[in-house]
């Protein structure tokens, strides 16, 4: 069975520390590249949908279309009945 030897441990120790702050530097120096390119790519494809459902229908002149709005005012009659209460204090 082996044991740790203190000079094992700081070297563990030592090269943890150091990984940490050099993922730290790098952080700092590609991070906002990182960001910018990932910002980018969200906003293409964003404008990518929006465009999709923007594109003017292109008509001819004179062709006449007509768009119904589609009406749902139908209400639940099986909901229940109301009751009317008062507060008592």
């Amino acid at each position: 069975m082996q044991e740790a030897s203190l000079q094992g441990v700081l070297k563990t120790i030592l090269i943890i520390i150091l990984v940490y702050y050099g993922l730290k530097v790098l952080t700092r120096l590609f991070g906002p590249l990182l960001l910018r390119y990932v910002t980018k790519k969200a906003g293409e494809k964003f404008q990518q949908q929006f465009s999709q459902y923007q594109e003017p229908k292109q008509q001819t002149e004179g062709d006449v279309t007509i768009e119904k709005k589609s009406e749902k005012k139908s209400s639940n009659k099986d909901v229940g009945e109301y009751i009317d209460y008062e507060e008592i204090d």
